[in-house]
């Protein structure tokens, strides 16, 4: 069992940065395969980046690459995204998420069916 607290999100101006984290619980971090999902008002939920456990591989939504970094440190069970130069439309609430599969079965961490999940926090870009 995984218990994942996401924190850092904020309001911040287009073109700002802001840094999520997400701790996780239990002995087994390590193990795990790491997300980040976020869901805007009206819409579904859509795949950031994803981590594999050891860190050495790493994926993102065409829609943030080369604006967002995943990185984790298993030493202090917490995994974050860097966000940098945000616009409007990354608005939404943003999920951290664990499954103990390799990203390679879970479509490159795309795929939504992750086996825990955070309760989110809202990341407000203004224009």
């Amino acid at each position: 069992q995984v218990q994942l607290v996401e924190s850092g999100g904020g309001l911040v101006q287009a073109g700002g940065s802001l840094r999520l984290s997400c701790a996780a619980s239990g002995r087994t971090f390590s193990t795990y395969a790491m997300g980040w999902f976020r869901q805007a008002p009206g819409k579904e939920r859509e795949f950031v980046a994803a981590i594999s456990w050891s860190g050495g591989s790493t994926y993102y939504a065409d829609s943030v690459k080369g604006r967002f970094t995943i990185s984790r440190d298993n030493a202090k069970n917490t995994v974050s995204l860097q966000m940098n130069s945000l616009k409007p439309e990354d608005t939404a609430v943003y999920y951290c998420a664990a499954d103990r599969r390799p990203l390679t079965m879970l479509l490159h961490g795309r795929t939504p069916e992750y086996e825990y999940w955070g309760q989110g926090t809202q990341v407000t870009v203004s224009s």
